[in-house]
């Protein structure tokens, strides 16, 4: 607040900004005068917004009014038994691929729901769906739930109109509705969530999240067919981890623009270690339960040493053989006088190792069932003293190798469902520190005569809300009006699905995929339930053996790309380029 004083008054003049405007009161005399500023934005996203993204021809010339030609009939992989039974509505239904045609045009409202964590593109899943509804009939409306799934049980929700999306077109975040990490799951939040909808004359609800929400939208749809509800649900395939994929999915949203984001820091890293030929960065990067973000980043800037989690669950290799392994590149570039290097590091690689799975499994179980005696504790090393304690022999010996510090952090509050909440140990610093103490050892013994410093960096939150790229921009504009037509043909337990992508988007082939297609049971929470199952690295894929052909010349030589900043203006090649894993993919 600012008092400035005049010739025959006094002016206060207080500041508030609102969602859209910044508002000046100014306060002269007792009475108040208001004035507007359109908000200020940066100059690149006053661009962005003015981008139209690229469709797929049958969407670019017909809207979302299309006709839905069915194929096969799809079945899942494994369990078909069990989830017939659980599915008995909506199992087995054709995949779906739209074509030109002559359908019935009419007004349709629509619900859509950000779920689970962030990724760049899901403004732009809403503008497609906005979009794909008005081609239909522009008396169509789109609402958007407010905070995620939690916002359609409540029924705190907000009308979509032309003004608010066009705001937000290929933009980062989710700020437009926000996201949640609730779950739609018992009979009494479905029925909410139904009697929202119909207070709003909604026809369909988009799921817009990763394997655990695409699951949930398959939950729904299959009681509300059960019910004899006319109310349809269907899923868009988000996250920027990249393990929302299968022989039907080619990719998720938003795993191309986090990849390059994190690339172009790793480049600017690797950059600068070539210069000061200094330090080891050991760089942590997102993919709990999978490893296809680091995969993509090794491929994009070839570093030293990338750690792929899948293969030392496959290898069945220990954490020291992690260590040993890193020591010896290390040992082997000094003696050519490099006492420097890059280390991607998977953020779950220690759950793929079977001494650290152990443990950790002990760890659970065990604060599970002393949780009272546990929390009494009050300091680490009480807390740290009372595990190792109560610790099967072989698991205390990895506990008691582990740093202090990583000992804490193992010992932190769980997660909803029990378990170790690991993004938030830093695994990046426990290799680093682990490396030196080994390096140390051999200097001792005689065995290493060079140095090692070591630098460590986590990057994740920095890929899940920026700008998407071109490519994520067009694809999740295509998914959204997807969404839109499979809604407009009536069905219900889809994904949207956008197939050839390492194709221009015009030849994009666009449809959906029966959600029960892709679930397997899986035990959680102490019983077998029904979810899609997370993919995994494929070690006999293209993309990995790309990387293990050439990983013994980057481990030694200075192969380092450096890709640089995201492009949106500029020759194709270099703006609408796919990830590299899906063009070793798909060729």
């Amino acid at each position: 607040m600012t008092h400035r004083k005049g010739l025959a008054c006094t002016c206060r003049v207080s500041i508030k900004e609102s969602s859209k405007l910044n508002t000046f009161r100014i306060h002269i005399h007792g009475k108040i005068r208001k004035k507007h500023m359109a908000k200020e934005i940066a100059i690149l996203e006053k661009y962005r917004r003015q981008y139209q993204p690229k469709l797929p021809w049958v969407f670019a010339e017909n809207g979302a009014a299309l006709v839905a030609v069915e194929g096969p009939r799809l079945e899942p992989e494994s369990d078909r038994e069990t989830i017939k039974q659980l599915f008995p509505h909506t199992y087995g239904m054709p995949v779906i691929t739209f074509e030109k045609g002559q359908p019935y045009r009419r007004p349709i409202n629509v619900g859509v729901i950000l779920s689970g964590g962030q990724a760049p593109g899901g403004h732009n899943v809403i503008a497609g769906l906005f979009d794909g509804i008005k081609s239909l009939d522009p008396r169509s409306k789109l609402y958007g739930f407010i905070g995620g799934p939690i916002g359609v049980i409540k029924g705190n929700y907000k009308e979509l109109t032309a003004e608010i999306v066009d705001e937000y077109r290929n933009t980062g975040g989710f700020d437009i509705i926000g996201s949640g990490r609730d779950k739609i799951e018992s009979a009494d939040q479905m029925e909410a969530a139904l009697e929202t909808c119909k207070k709003l004359g909604i026809e369909g609800l988009v799921i817009v999240g990763g394997d655990d929400s695409n699951t949930n939208a398959c939950v729904m749809a299959e009681y509300y067919v059960a019910k004899g509800e006319p109310l349809k649900v269907i899923g868009v395939p988000k996250t920027i981890d990249g393990d929302l994929k299968n022989k039907y999915i080619e990719t998720s949203f938003g795993f191309d623009t986090a990849t390059k984001v994190y690339s172009e820091l790793i480049g600017n890293v690797a950059r600068d270690a070539n210069s000061s030929r200094k330090y080891y960065h050991f760089i942590k990067l997102m993919g709990r339960t999978a490893s296809h973000i680091t995969l993509e980043c090794a491929l994009q800037t070839h570093p030293n040493i990338a750690l792929i989690g899948e293969e030392a669950a496959a290898k069945k290799q220990t954490l020291r053989d992690i260590v040993e392994y890193i020591v010896g590149i290390v040992v082997r570039r000094s003696a050519l006088g490099k006492n420097f290097g890059i280390v991607l590091i998977p953020e779950g690689i220690i759950e793929f190792l079977p001494d650290i799975k152990g443990l950790i499994k002990e760890l659970n179980a065990l604060l599970a069932t002393a949780s009272e005696q546990f929390v009494t504790l009050h300091t680490d090393e009480d807390r740290i003293r009372f595990v190792s304690e109560r610790l099967s022999p072989e698991a205390k010996q990895v506990f008691c190798m582990l740093p202090r510090e990583i000992q804490a952090q193992l010992l932190l509050d769980r997660d909803p469902h029990g378990n170790v909440q690991v993004s938030r140990i830093e695994s990046e610093k426990l290799i680093a520190q682990l490396v030196e103490r080994r390096l140390k050892e051999l200097k001792s013994q005689g065995k290493f005569n060079g140095k090692f410093s070591s630098m460590c960096h986590f990057f994740g939150y920095e890929g899940r809300s920026c700008q998407p790229t071109n490519f994520d921009a067009d694809y999740c504009y295509s998914l959204g009006y997807c969404a839109a037509a499979l809604l407009a043909a009536g069905k219900t337990g889809y994904i949207a699905n956008i197939r050839g992508l390492n194709k221009p988007a015009s030849e994009w082939q666009a449809g959906g995929v029966p959600l029960t297609a892709m679930l397997n049971i899986e035990f959680r929470k102490g019983k077998n339930v029904p979810v899609i199952k997370k993919a995994l690295v494929d070690l006999n894929g293209k993309p990995f053996a790309e990387f293990a052909v050439n990983r013994e010349r980057w481990a030694l030589e200075e192969c380092y790309l450096y890709p640089g900043p995201i492009q949106y203006f500029g020759p194709p090649e270099v703006c609408d380029r796919p990830p590299r894993t899906l063009e070793l993919e798909l060729g």
